[in-house]
């Protein structure tokens, strides 16, 4: 009879990670590796780190170059991948950016090259995804990274927020269409993490303090204040579970 712990584990399993080079793509990467998945990091940028630092955990792992704005290319990530491995049981689709201005002031560009990202690569990445596992009648999580902008409006980031609370429905509809098919597809909304896309916000002091006071936690969240989110959803141990968003925040919701 298996423990509890043992349903955390992910040996034999292959985890793609977009968004895999650096920051919250790379901590759940590695979250997944040392839970004994091997990995695919799909980045636009080089993943090299990450795959050394999966293998020296001692599994195996594969870097794959793409831009996910690109919507013809998306479809050649799960082949690419499928070269490799003989089969795909968790996607993370982490791939993300943030553009910052006024609403009234907000560009056709900083539209749609968010939305490419955030939204479209999720939804058709995901379907390739399920097209790939439905057909060999496996079973696959997704864990899609919605945002705390999934649940409120935030300022002056108008396509990441549309993006982002599109992500959480998008989440539902998956799981709706396709648990009965052996696929669990959930969310994983992150707080205010010390990442890339929030370096303005931690350099402007007064932005900064105001967002760190209304943190029950009183910090910014780090990668690794993830691990234990992502794992639990890639695993057995969530297995009845579907369509939920769960806030990895510090507590932010909560005020």
């Amino acid at each position: 009879m298996s423990t509890i712990l043992e349903s955390f584990k992910l040996d034999g399993k292959v985890a793609v990670v977009t968004g895999a080079a650096r920051g919250l793509g790379q901590g759940m990467a590695l979250a997944l590796a040392e839970a004994g998945a091997d990995i695919v990091a799909v980045d636009i940028l080089p993943a090299e780190d990450t795959v050394k630092q999966v293998q020296a955990l001692g599994r195996r792992a594969v870097a794959i170059a793409g831009n996910l704005g690109d919507r013809a290319a998306i479809p050649q990530v799960i082949a690419t991948a499928r070269q490799t491995f003989a089969h795909l049981d968790i996607l993370v689709n982490c791939a993300g950016i943030i553009r910052r201005e006024d609403f009234l002031k907000f560009s056709a560009k900083d539209w749609d090259d968010v939305m490419g990202i955030n939204l479209d690569a999720v939804f058709f990445l995901s379907q390739a995804f399920c097209n790939d596992v439905v057909s060999r009648g496996g079973k696959g999580k997704i864990i899609n990274i919605a945002s705390m902008l999934s649940f409120q409006g935030g300022i002056r980031v108008p396509s990441y927020t549309a993006s982002k609370s599109a992500v959480a429905g998008l989440t539902r509809l998956i799981a709706n269409e396709l648990a009965g098919k052996g696929i669990n597809c959930n969310a994983i909304a992150p707080g205010y993490m010390a990442t890339d896309n929030t370096a303005p916000l931690r350099a402007d002091d007064k932005r900064s303090a105001a967002i760190l006071e209304r943190i029950p936690a009183g910090r910014w969240g780090t990668p690794d204040d993830l691990k234990g989110a992502v794992v639990f959803l890639a695993s057995s141990a969530s297995d009845y579970v579907n369509g939920y968003t769960v806030a990895v925040d510090g507590g932010w919701l909560a005020r």
